[in-house]
């Protein structure tokens, strides 16, 4: 078993634009009145903005806000970031364009298609030089995000980011690889103690059955379209405090996390 402690906290989906908004919505069902569709992080520069698609920029705001709220330098941590499918849009217009007229392909969007998209534009807009992880493993990307993150601490890191995100499905592959909305998620995750935060305590286990599928909560049931679902199980036993989750990690495994709340 694993131990991590989590310091900050960063949240940005459809309709809850940050983490106390997630908070008031889990806990008495309060919604901000007035959300805009997508985040527009302050990390990029104007040009850089309007470029992003939607995944990038709901990775960033998610990812600026847990470091912000850990009191950590962005720059200087090393990061993970994990997404189901990445930005499905653009590759549903890179295959569009490809079988129609592929010299047509624009190099802007080509080069926001790869997996590590939201990675770059993180080291570019933090000057991170540290490492940055991409990885995707289906529904257990968040599972599989946390083990990587678990990991970097273990091997010497005093505290990682992690990032996980998913955005709307569009054409073909939206019957295929269904999602809604925009969710971003982040968490810096330090092995350092610190009375007073959370503690995560953290074991694969063989999957038995249905275990690994929690209730659905509000949150889990808010943006139950998403990729990203699987990990809001985690975050509204932060937000309302309850103390083990069990999340989907692969075939036949199960992340179990037992959650100290200082």
């Amino acid at each position: 078993m694993r131990e991590a402690v989590v310091e900050g906290i960063g949240f940005w989906g459809s309709g809850l634009p940050d983490w106390d908004a997630a908070c008031a919505w889990a806990r008495v069902g309060v919604q901000p009145a007035q959300v805009p569709a997508r985040p527009a992080p302050m990390l990029l520069a104007a040009n850089e903005r309007r470029r992003a698609p939607a995944t990038v920029a709901v990775a960033l705001e998610a990812a600026l806000a847990a470091c912000e709220a850990a009191g950590r330098e962005a720059a200087q941590l090393p990061s993970v970031f994990t997404s189901t499918h990445g930005e499905m849009s653009i590759s549903d217009y890179m295959c569009t364009t490809l079988a129609s007229d592929p010299r047509a392909i624009s190099p802007t969007r080509f080069h926001n298609s790869v997996h590590n998209a939201a990675a770059g534009y993180w080291t570019i807009g933090t000057g991170a030089h540290v490492p940055a992880t991409a990885i995707s493993a289906g529904r257990a990307s968040f599972a599989q995000g946390l083990v990587e993150a678990m990991a970097q601490l273990a091997a010497g890191s005093e505290a990682v980011l992690l990032v996980a995100y998913d955005g709307p499905a569009c054409g073909p592959l939206g019957e295929v690889a269904p999602s809604e909305g925009l969710l971003g998620v982040a968490l810096v995750l330090s092995a350092t103690p610190c009375a007073g935060l959370p503690m995560l305590r953290m074991a694969l286990e063989p999957c038995a059955g249905n275990d690994a599928a929690d209730d659905a909560g509000p949150l889990s049931r808010r943006l139950a379209g998403n990729a990203m679902q699987p990990a809001l199980p985690l975050l509204e036993a932060l937000a309302l405090e309850r103390t083990q989750v069990l999340l989907p990690a692969g075939p036949d495994q199960t992340l179990r996390i037992d959650i100290g709340h200082g």
